[in-house]
């Protein structure tokens, strides 16, 4: 689990907490004063767009993770 401060400016406010609302009902997320706290990383995965897995490839590949030292 981890936490990130996640903020959306191009959202509407109304719309993002209802989607986070939706998502702590269903055990995906915790959610309190604009931080949100993943709980089930594979569940918020299956209910995204096809978009996340699309971006999430890209991003690995441009910055890919460093080996542990």
């Amino acid at each position: 689990m981890f936490t990130r401060h996640w903020s959306a400016k191009s959202a509407r406010r109304e719309g993002v907490t209802e989607a986070a609302i939706r998502l702590q009902k269903v055990g995906s997320i915790r959610y309190a004063r604009g931080r949100i706290l993943v709980l089930d990383r594979p569940t918020l995965e299956a209910r995204s767009c096809e978009c996340y897995a699309v971006v999430k490839r890209e991003y690995d590949r441009l910055l890919p993770r460093s080996p542990a030292s």
